[in-house]
């Protein structure tokens, strides 16, 4: 196992974009949370999350990300549920699939303060234009809990962060022959920044006991 235990301590900066589409071109959920969690619906309308990553030296691993998420709910409680996502580090690939049931594949990515790209063989993904506003004083904390189907089960997994927001301008430019042609011509509802977040992404409970010997 070339990955870590769960739960990785992780840093870095995110640019997400909040976007409202019809629930009709939202990808299905698998197989293994129907029944567990519903797409959150605003009338005819779903909500998507994208973000691109760089998570940064420091953290228990380093390599850049690409995602899409939808909002669900398993009856009141939120839930936030990853359809697509693309990495460039095979052991985040093979821990996310292997933790957390996270379909995680691999891409060529870069991502910086000003622009994004991601593609792989098969052509481009997406690109992104990104111009960050006005940070917040502060650090924020932020938690929430993502469900995925793991080996045809329902697999939910806590996250906790803090950071520093602020608004930012994401110009997404989405390939529309590729895996998130769904968004290809639509403009985000919002995007915003995290700056230097510091997250744990896993339970804590799950970590594997120190070997006395070893310890």
């Amino acid at each position: 196992m070339a990955y870590p235990p769960e739960p990785w301590s992780l840093r870095g900066t995110m640019h997400v974009s909040v976007w409202v589409v019809p629930r009709s071109v939202v990808p299905p959920l698998p197989a293994g949370l129907r029944g567990a969690v519903r797409v959150v619906r605003l009338g005819g309308q779903a909500v998507v999350g994208t973000a691109w990553v760089d998570y940064q030296p420091g953290g228990d691993m380093s390599y850049r990300e690409l995602l899409a998420a939808t909002l669900t709910r398993s009856g009141a409680r939120p839930r936030v549920t990853i359809s697509h996502i693309w990495v460039d580090s095979p052991d985040s690939r093979d821990g996310g699939r292997e933790l957390w049931g996270i379909p995680k594949d691999l891409a060529d990515l870069t991502v910086t303060d000003v622009a994004a790209t991601a593609e792989t063989r098969s052509g481009p993904i997406a690109s992104s234009a990104i111009r960050a506003g006005r940070l917040l004083p502060l650090r924020l904390p932020v938690a929430f809990r993502v469900a995925q189907d793991l080996a045809g089960a329902a697999k939910v997994t806590p996250v906790r962060s803090t950071a520093r927001y602020g608004t930012a301008r994401v110009a997404w430019d989405v390939a529309a022959d590729g895996p998130l042609a769904f968004l290809s011509g639509r403009r985000p509802l919002l995007s915003m920044v995290a700056t230097d977040f510091r997250m744990r992404f896993g339970d804590p409970a799950r970590r594997p006991a120190a070997d006395p010997a070893t310890a």
